[in-house]
């Protein structure tokens, strides 16, 4: 399976999951149904899923922070990207 993510498919896994955690519709869970959002549209793309870890939750939060409050999502997305690529 290739690990080479084109750039359409890699804007829509980044905004899905981004406008999922922004326009917040649950009192709880959002995040997780993000990342599990991400994960599906990945797999549809024919991509393995990307892992957030525990140890990464304070870089993963301040780039969704950064993103919601400056409307820069290139942190967000890097962030993503770096991940995926250590996996």
């Amino acid at each position: 399976m290739t690990r080479c993510l084109d750039h359409t498919m890699a804007v829509r896994v980044v905004l899905g999951h981004f406008i999922f955690v922004f326009i917040h519709p649950f009192l709880d869970e959002n995040g997780r149904i993000a990342r599990f959002l991400m994960n599906v549209m990945m797999t549809a793309a024919g991509q393995p899923w990307t892992v957030i870890k525990l140890d990464q939750r304070k870089a993963y939060m301040a780039a969704l922070e950064t993103a919601s409050v400056t409307g820069d999502i290139r942190p967000f997305a890097a962030f993503l990207a770096e991940t995926r690529a250590a996996q």
